[in-house]
């Protein structure tokens, strides 16, 4: 699966982190209760310090979490192997393979599930290597080192492209997200120098009052 325009992180810059903006960020979209189908309003429950919809009918409270992201950066013999989106947002622009966590599955088996879909390729899900905290999103990705045995792959349905490219063939200016990016950038500087690092980062991208 991968990431959807509403959903996924902006894309206009690739700083791996940027300057936070205080305030509300509920998604305000939600307009009946999946309860009871009453209208539900914004409000602040008690005992509560956000606004939450909320159903004055049954009086369910509909709370928004965070999404969790998981995706890999796969390696055989010293080469990268990115995909080049098929779909919005960033379409034509290049990425690893990444995309929403299913119910029922880990974080490494969603990573692995990521790149078959995407890229064909079967991978050795290996150590974490960079979780993006990216607020304005609602998401956190989870990036971990991935190990190809063999350079099997192919073009999945939701893939142009797909290429496994040493480092100096990285095409930096299309890569299509600044999670992307940091995590392709942590990955090559701790391979450089024999690490596994685990490394944080944070993009926030929201407007001024959200």
């Amino acid at each position: 699966m991968t990431l959807r325009s509403a959903d996924f992180e902006s894309a206009v810059s690739t700083n791996s982190t940027t300057p936070a903006v205080r305030g509300a960020s509920i998604n305000r979209v939600m307009n009946f209760c999946s309860s009871c189908g009453a209208r539900v309003a914004l409000r602040i429950p008690d005992g509560d310090h956000l606004e939450r919809h909320v159903c004055p009918a049954c009086g369910t409270i509909h709370y928004e979490n965070p999404k969790l992201v998981a995706g890999c950066v796969p390696e055989h013999d010293g080469r990268i192997l990115l995909c080049r989106r098929a779909i919005e947002p960033r379409r034509g622009y290049w990425t690893i393979p990444a995309g929403f966590m299913e119910n029922e599955e880990t974080l490494q088996q969603a990573a692995a599930r990521e790149c078959w879909e995407e890229a064909l390729a079967r991978v050795e899900i290996g150590s974490l290597c960079a979780i993006v905290h990216v607020l304005h999103a609602h998401q956190v990705h989870v990036m971990f080192r991935a190990t190809l045995a063999e350079p099997s792959y192919g073009v999945g349905v939701e893939s142009l492209e797909v290429m496994l490219c040493a480092e100096a063939q990285i095409p930096w200016p299309e890569i299509a997200f600044p999670s992307v990016a940091f995590a392709l950038r942590k990955y090559l500087e701790d391979r450089a120098a024999a690490a596994q690092g685990l490394h944080f980062t944070t993009i926030d991208m929201r407007l001024p009052g959200r």
